[in-house]
């Protein structure tokens, strides 16, 4: 029945039914405008402790972080040399101080080198008719072109054999120069007929020159400056041109060898000299393996530095000997240096490793890489910037949580009207603005230095507001530079430090307001039940006042009809 519209039925009547049903209704409704009232203020309230506890969490967060980030330990460490190449670092809680390190020599690298020329030359013997230009074993591929001899172009094609080309010097310069190669020394020599041999030309376009290790001596000969054939890095062992063959392997051309005591395998019939440099590079043996082209040998090289020592190991006949890398064949260990210093005019130390740590000059925390030979002051102090930023920080949180409180809690007038905000009437969170002010303002008891508040520091309340503030930020600078330690007692001491009073007084606001928000949630539930069952009253009070007003028109509407009716009758009755 209550959906049912029935305002047209007295259409003809100056009489407002359904006016007065809202009305009634309406009126009985009031406690419902009360409790939803109540409802939203409790709503608001919540809203209002939520904001509080995050920023009571970020406050909370910032005292916690200078006791993570250890912000009082924070050190840096400075050179006195401007540009200084060193790389200085500190650990937390580093030996405040000035160290003088005077470094008289670097550590190097051990090296094992082997010996020269394990190639076996461009030829076996003098005849070089058969080598063809691309195809020569030297350290830097010949390059088609021209090149100039005594005054003359000489044009070179990759196709040539090296005869070829020494044929093609004697036809430019009339005979003038020859040239000719000596497979027991594997060099060229140019020979001029008279006079001084100048080779080369600034618009020569080939390398042959250079690639066979010639140059002008002021003489009327030029040979090369050492020997010209190497070894074929990118070919296997078995045809890299090795001066010594390799016999101390098995059947299939398998055979290895140990450096520091790590084993290398190879194959000489699938292995080229640059896969075992590589194997040997990858490997833990912890040396670099080059090959040295201009010499025709083999370096190894320690990856750390210090005197210590490279040990391989292999049978006669093997790799190693084939390379020139084994004692008995010309290698031979070339030692490495340890660094030598002294701090603060003391003794000289050693130390196998340029990077200078605390175990090589006991300095706690210290660590400092050189790479120069000189002596240059280094200053640890208190990083400053860190420790204030995280002061700052605390600050910033702190005045937040006492301008949020302010906002939601005061009360204010003006003339005859007075507005109170959201939780003025919540004299619990009043208390904790002012339980935070007096944290901050009070002395730490039990420290043994002399400072003991937040004002020792430079530190203090603006005057006006509730706000913490820097007043004195030179006489923060001195303090935090001069005594970290003291600064650091202040705000984490394990007793009685800011940083733990604050962190567990944040720990008990943030609990009693999640339990403030929790009972006005409860409230609101019990609200929602009072709304509901008032509700439903109303909805039955309108449908039983609807039916009555229903059933007021249908006996008017009776009546009507049955004055009609009688009207009707009665005038008709008249009539006859």
């Amino acid at each position: 029945m209550s959906g049912i519209q029935v305002s047209g039925l007295l259409s003809n009547s100056a009489f407002d039914w359904k006016s007065v049903v809202d009305q009634l209704v309406a009126v009985s409704g009031t406690p419902i405008k009360k409790l939803n009232t109540d409802k939203e203020g409790n709503t608001a309230q919540a809203s209002a402790l939520a904001e509080l506890g995050t920023k009571l969490t970020d406050l909370q967060d910032a005292v916690q972080s200078m006791r993570a980030k250890s912000v009082f330990d924070a050190r840096t460490v400075a050179s006195d040399l401007a540009n200084t190449t060193w790389k200085s670092s500190s650990v937390t809680g580093a030996a405040i101080g000035s160290y003088t390190f005077d470094v008289t020599q670097l550590a190097t690298q051990a090296e094992w080198r082997g010996g020269a020329d394990i190639g076996a030359g461009l030829a076996a013997t003098d005849d070089v008719s058969g080598l063809t230009i691309a195809n020569l074993p030297t350290a830097t591929a010949v390059t088609a072109g021209t090149f100039t001899v005594a005054g003359q172009q000489v044009t070179v094609a990759l196709t040539d054999s090296l005869q070829d080309v020494f044929d093609a010097i004697a036809s430019a310069t009339g005979g003038g120069v020859t040239a000719a190669y000596d497979h027991l020394a594997d060099q060229i020599t140019l020979t001029a007929g008279s006079g001084e041999l100048v080779l080369g030309a600034g618009n020569d376009t080939s390398n042959f020159l250079s690639a066979l290790k010639l140059a002008n001596d002021g003489s009327g000969t030029a040979t090369s400056a050492a020997t010209v054939g190497v070894v074929k890095t990118t070919a296997a062992l078995v045809d890299s041109g090795l001066r010594s063959a390799i016999t101390a392997v098995d059947g299939t051309g398998a055979g290895s060898f140990a450096i520091n005591g790590v084993t290398i395998d190879y194959n000489l019939n699938t292995d080229t000299l640059n896969s075992v440099l590589n194997r040997i590079n990858e490997s833990g043996a912890k040396v670099t393996a080059v090959y040295d082209s201009t010499l025709d040998r083999v370096v190894l090289r320690n990856k750390s530095t210090g005197d210590v020592g490279i040990n391989l190991k292999e049978g006669a006949g093997g790799l190693l000997d084939a390379l020139g890398l084994s004692s008995t064949v010309g290698g031979a260990l070339v030692h490495g240096k340890n660094a030598r210093f002294a701090v603060n005019g003391a003794n000289v130390l050693t130390s196998t490793s340029n990077t200078l740590d605390s175990s090589a000059h006991g300095i706690a925390g210290l660590s400092v890489t050189v790479n120069s030979e000189t002596k240059q002051t280094l200053q640890v102090e208190s990083d400053a910037a860190v420790m204030q930023e995280g002061i700052q920080n605390f600050i910033e949180k702190f005045n937040s949580v006492q301008d949020f409180i302010e906002e939601i809690t005061k009360i204010s007038v003006t003339g005859a009207n007075v507005t109170t905000a959201v939780l003025s009437k919540n004299r619990e969170i009043q208390s904790w603005a002012s339980r935070l002010r007096s944290m901050a303002f009070d002395a730490v008891s039990g420290l043994s230095g002399d400072i003991n508040r937040l004002e020792h520091i430079g530190i203090d309340f603006d005057g006006t507001t509730n706000h913490l503030l820097i007043k004195d930020a030179g006489k923060m600078a001195t303090t935090l530079g001069d005594k970290p330690d003291e600064v650091g007692a202040l705000f984490l001491d394990a007793d009685a430090g800011l940083v733990g009073q604050f962190f567990d007084y944040m720990t008990t606001v943030t609990s009693s307001g999640r339990s403030q928000q929790d009972l006005l949630g409860q409230a609101n539930q019990h609200l929602d039940e009072q709304i509901a069952t008032l509700q439903s009253r109303l909805d039955a009070e309108r449908e039983t006042l609807t039916n009555a007003f229903i059933r007021m028109l249908d006996s008017q509407s009776l009546a009507q009809t049955q004055s009609t009716y009688l009207t009707n009758s009665f005038f008709k009755n008249n009539s006859n």
